[in-house]
């Protein structure tokens, strides 16, 4: 069943689509990388992209990376070798999986309804808050969302195309699958497997899901793709398989507050939290649709799109809720969990919202409430995400939890090469990224006193919090610069009277907190 828009309300859609991507592509190099995720998978990539190893990915210089395949790491590190070390590089190829992922949702939707309705649902899905924020992230998630998506799309035009385009169709269910292994590893089969085995389950297509995929052969080119990495990774890192795929993929998910962690924390939350971050992540449409369950006639439509003999609105369904159904049991979480089944939750919202019309009607269709309440909600969201892109750009709302100004700070008031930069107890990836790996990191307040030994005179940064775990001596040899996001940016003092520093911080920078000249 076909769905016409008026030629002003297409030019809206167009309009908003238009802006959505162009903020987004805008926005990519106008604010820092943020600790922890963006910075440490930025720096990964500028690591990789430094020694050349396109196997191990690192997370400081020659300690290996186990936790994520390296498919993301390898778009960003070749983005930064043809547009160098900086937030646009880093950040484009997650822009342009996004890209790809809408073009996915819109071929299907057009084979489904026509290109105005794959047109609003491009729209809805390009300006759902957790697609729009990752479309310009530096995270593994949106390559796993290629993968993913390309799979569940494949795999219903394979059910559905004509059995001559079936094969292609299956063969690509195949490579999407090898796309999420390189993304995120086995999770990617499933949140595949989880709605595909459902729908099959529900329709009872066991023998045509045999007979329309290349199952032989597609397995054969999925392992082709993906297993020779895992083989590599494993050998010039062994333990690899180990961490990797019982870590990460089993103590992770069933482990609360996992401690094996060798790159961060197990994020430990209630069990079903998952949907709390989906109604968040799948704002605003998250709130229309269930706003709209309490009328009657859409409740019946629910009912009506269930009940379709090609199962379509089931199989929406499935894929999405897939993520949130696999995750309700997981003892570690992060909201970007749901990304996969947003694909699918743009499409069901657009098929509920808006009307059906006879595939031959040439008349024009008058506003309808659905219609005209996403156009109303889409326009919205649009002007929301501009003004908080203008807020960023701006610098009105100043960038948290990044190094950068520190090490810009330390590089402009460095009068001696040899004068390095110290952080110390712990060194935020954020500092790595934007000092090329230059930021060294004293995590005992012992080591602070061979950098005293030397002849330069070198720079200390410390958070706040941990100012009082340094002795009293060395905050006697030190004088405060600046403080940046919580942190502090010392200087070692350059005379000594030959007992002990003087106290007495410059006026113009002032002492620290509770000190004697503060």
């Amino acid at each position: 069943m076909a769905f016409q828009l008026t030629s002003i309300q297409r030019k809206v859609f167009r309009g908003i689509l238009a802006v959505a991507a162009m903020v987004r592509l805008l926005s990519l190099g106008s604010y820092p990388l943020a600790d922890t995720t963006e910075a440490r998978y930025g720096e990964i990539a500028r690591l990789m992209a430094q020694t050349g190893d396109w196997i191990t990915p690192q997370i400081h210089q020659g300690v290996p990376f186990w936790g994520k395949p390296p498919l993301s790491t390898w778009l960003s590190a070749l983005s930064i070798r043809v547009l160098g070390v900086n937030e646009f590089a880093i950040r484009l190829p997650s822009f342009l999986l996004a890209l790809l992922v809408l073009a996915l949702v819109y071929f299907i939707a057009v084979r489904q309804r026509g290109q105005d309705f794959a047109l609003v649902a491009t729209v809805v899905l390009a300006l759902s808050v957790l697609f729009f924020v990752s479309s310009g992230a530096v995270m593994t998630d949106p390559a796993l969302l290629l993968g993913t998506t390309l799979s569940m799309v494949a795999f219903w035009r394979a059910m559905t195309a004509k059995k001559s385009r079936a094969l292609v169709w299956g063969y690509l269910f195949f490579v999407g699958l090898a796309i999420g292994l390189l993304a995120k590893g086995p999770v990617a089969l499933i949140l595949t497997g989880l709605p595909v085995g459902g729908w099959v389950l529900c329709q009872r297509q066991w023998g045509h899901v045999w007979r329309r995929l290349p199952w032989f052969s597609g397995l054969a080119l999925c392992l082709a793709l993906s297993a020779p990495w895992y083989y590599l990774a494993e050998i010039k890192t062994p333990g690899f398989l180990d961490y990797f795929l019982i870590g990460e993929h089993w103590k992770r998910f069933m482990v609360s507050g996992w401690q094996g962690d060798l790159y961060g924390n197990a994020h430990s939350r209630p069990l079903g939290t998952i949907w709390l971050y989906w109604l968040v992540t799948a704002l605003p449409w998250s709130l229309v649709l269930l706003a709209s369950l309490f009328r009657k006639e859409f409740r019946q439509k629910v009912g009506l799109m269930l009940r379709r003999p090609d199962g379509w609105g089931v199989y929406l369904v499935l894929w999405s809720v897939a993520p949130m159904v696999f995750f309700t049991l997981a003892g570690n979480i992060l909201w970007t969990y749901v990304l996969p089944g947003l694909p699918a939750f743009a499409l069901l919202v657009t098929e509920l919202m808006l009307p059906d019309q006879p595939e031959n009607s040439t008349r024009t269709i008058s506003p309808v409430p659905g219609l005209g309440k996403i156009m109303k909600v889409a326009v919205t969201t649009t002007l929301l995400f501009v003004s908080a892109w203008l807020l960023i750009a701006g610098q009105i709302v100043p960038a948290k939890k990044c190094q950068k100004e520190l090490v810009a700070a330390y590089q402009a008031v460095r009068v001696e090469e040899a004068g390095v930069l110290i952080y110390l107890f712990k060194r935020p990836h954020s500092a790595e990224f934007y000092s090329r790996g230059q930021a060294h990191l004293a995590e005992q307040p012992a080591e602070v006193n061979r950098y005293f030994q030397n002849s330069s005179n070198d720079y200390f940064a410390i958070k706040e919090g941990d100012l009082r775990r340094l002795p009293t001596e060395v905050r006697q040899r030190v004088t405060k610069l600046g403080e940046f996001n919580g942190y502090y940016l010392l200087k070692e003092k350059s005379r000594y009277d030959g007992e002990k520093y003087s106290r007495q911080c410059p006026e113009s920078l002032g002492g620290f907190p509770g000190e004697a000249g503060s």
